[in-house]
């Protein structure tokens, strides 16, 4: 018997998210994260991206195969994975500095290959990848992109090529207006996030509000990603997409609860990445 095809396929982004405070790090980046909270949730999938051959790629590729994501399609290549600090006020991630590393990469044929034969493929706005959305959108039999906060030329120059749209608006009042907008250009699922006051989701012309559970709030981070990828499974599985949003809200917030994107703590490597002086405007994820 051969391998199963994966339901969802993951490409893009890796880092290892730096808790310079704490001294320790843990794996992440949207589209590993996603990968990882589906296939909590049962969905098989795959993650395919580049990481480097350091502690940081070694913690990312334990994690992925611990949670069961297949890590065939992952090359490992000489030089740094990308890493990101992180610091967390009053429960919010707030980013510092970065570094790419290696995980920049043009999709190959037998990856192209891999996305042809899921359900769903996935990626977003930080996989350095938009010049390859046209070519993932003729492969993919629908493909999700996460546009987060990126700002609306961002959003229009890519929307048309995508079948379920994310995008966040913690701030704003308006995140109906913004997925109607969105919409207008082809998807036909788009989901905005608004942080502590929930998400909505417009689908076949019908929006829902679903409301996020009041709860202890440790570090926000990932919790975006983990609403995606509930919600993926939920219409993988056929719910409705107001019902796959409201179990997506309240799985997202689930993970508030500890630190990191969805656990796998490691000692931290990167002694020369040191705390900022001041941090910046703290921001919600989910």
């Amino acid at each position: 018997m051969g391998v199963p095809a994966p339901q969802l396929v993951t490409i893009g982004d890796n880092v290892v998210d730096c808790y310079v405070d704490l001294g320790w790090m843990y794996p992440g980046g949207n589209t590993v994260n996603v990968a990882v909270h589906a296939a909590r949730l049962g969905v098989p999938g795959a993650y395919v991206g580049v990481v480097g051959s350091d502690a940081e790629g070694r913690c990312i590729m334990e994690a992925l195969r611990a949670e069961g994501v297949s890590t065939s399609a992952v090359t490992v290549a000489d030089g740094p994975t990308a890493r990101a600090v992180v610091h967390v006020v009053e429960g919010n991630r707030v980013f510092g500095s970065g570094l790419v590393g290696v995980s920049r990469f043009d999709p190959t044929p037998q990856h192209l290959d891999l996305l042809s034969r899921a359900q769903i493929v996935h990626t977003g706005e930080c996989s350095m990848l938009d010049d390859h959305v046209p070519a993932l959108q003729h492969r993919a039999r629908r493909l999700s992109f996460d546009f987060s906060e990126r700002p609306w030329d961002y959003i229009e120059s890519l929307a048309g090529h995508v079948d379920i749209a994310f995008c966040s608006m913690p701030d704003d009042d308006s995140a109906l207006h913004r997925a109607e907008t969105i919409a207008a250009l082809g998807p036909r699922i788009v989901v905005v996030t608004q942080g502590e006051h929930g998400a909505l989701v417009l689908a076949d012309g019908k929006a829902h509000h679903s409301p996020a559970p009041d709860v202890q709030v440790v570090d926000t981070l990932g919790a975006g990603d983990a609403l995606a990828a509930r919600f993926l499974a939920g219409v993988l599985d056929g719910e409705a997409p107001p019902l796959a949003l409201d179990a997506a809200t309240r799985y997202a917030t689930t993970t508030c609860a500890d630190y990191g994107a969805f656990g796998h703590r490691t000692a931290l490597s990167t002694p020369h990445l040191t705390p900022a002086t001041t941090p910046a405007t703290p921001k919600e994820t989910a």
